[in-house]
């Protein structure tokens, strides 16, 4: 039996129905709009598409939302300069930088100037401890994404045996900490692991964020599987032999329609639970 969609664009709707709502309320009450900021460095085609994505989910459940965009030849230390300045404007509950940024940047020092309270994309060192350490910060957005989706259809994850196909520090290493949080068995497959297809072969959760694509196939995934697939690549394609995959797991995500909806719901959740932290 071909497996069940986990349908990441329903389930993003209905979370960010709860948010319009929630957020309807605050302002009704006299309180000031969740604000995102979303800091662009120069202007790659996909980037700009990507903030402005954020900002009209942004602003369709009544959030604020502020484009900074600055020219590719920003510098370090002028990045760091506006960074700080959204940090310390009360005004601003949020601040996204969107990545990559152009190579000339250092953009882990730029992440680091993100006031962990502001961290709403989780790409802090302290958003990463205490995510990791459950102390309550900020998810990596996509991993988050993930995690609620699984939740949404109430897939167990306690003892399960997971495997993440990837290791950035946004998604691969963030991904296993909320897996292992949730108490599931976590294995990083990497660029280094000698035999990936082995350890895929004996997973109950696969999260394919390798950003290769179809490098997961269909013929690795263990009969009832859960396959989670954070890969994008051209042509709609993700990470995982979607069609040979679907054929063998219990429930996939499409690409698209399944992480990347998720990601951009997680991130406006976390905006206004930094607003409400900070009312």
């Amino acid at each position: 039996m071909p497996a069940e969609l986990l349908d990441g664009t329903k389930t993003a709707n209905e979370i960010l129905g709860k948010i319009r709502s929630q957020v309807a309320v605050r302002v009704a009450g006299g309180g000031s709009k969740p604000t995102l900021a979303t800091v662009l460095v120069g202007a790659d085609p996909a980037s700009i598409t990507y903030t402005r994505m954020k900002r009209k989910r942004c602003e369709s459940v009544g959030m604020r939302s502020l484009k900074v965009e600055l020219p590719a030849e920003t510098t370090t230390e002028q990045l760091l300069a506006e960074i700080e300045k959204l940090g310390n404007d009360p005004g601003v509950h949020g601040i996204l930088l969107q990545h990559p940024c152009p190579p000339h940047i250092d953009e882990r020092a730029a992440f680091e100037a993100i006031p962990t309270a502001k961290d709403v994309d989780g790409v802090t060192l302290g958003s990463f401890a205490d995510m990791w350490f459950g102390l309550g910060g900020f998810d990596s957005c996509t991993p988050g994404g993930i995690m609620r989706l699984l939740r949404a259809y109430d897939l167990p994850l306690s003892g399960k045996r997971a495997v993440v196909i990837g290791r950035s520090a946004i998604l691969g290493k963030p991904m296993a900490g909320l897996l292992l949080a949730a108490d599931a068995t976590v294995t990083i497959c990497h660029s280094r692991t000698p035999d990936v297809a082995a350890a895929v072969r004996e997973a109950d959760v696969v999260v394919a964020a390798v950003g290769r694509a179809e490098f997961v196939k269909g013929d690795w995934i263990k009969p009832g599987a859960v396959v989670a697939d954070a890969g994008y690549n051209a042509g709609n394609v993700g990470d995982v032999e979607h069609a040979a995959a679907a054929e063998r797991a219990a429930w996939i995500t499409p690409v698209p329609g399944g992480v990347g909806p998720m990601t951009i719901a997680t991130l406006l959740e976390q905006t206004l639970v930094a607003a409400e932290r900070d009312a």
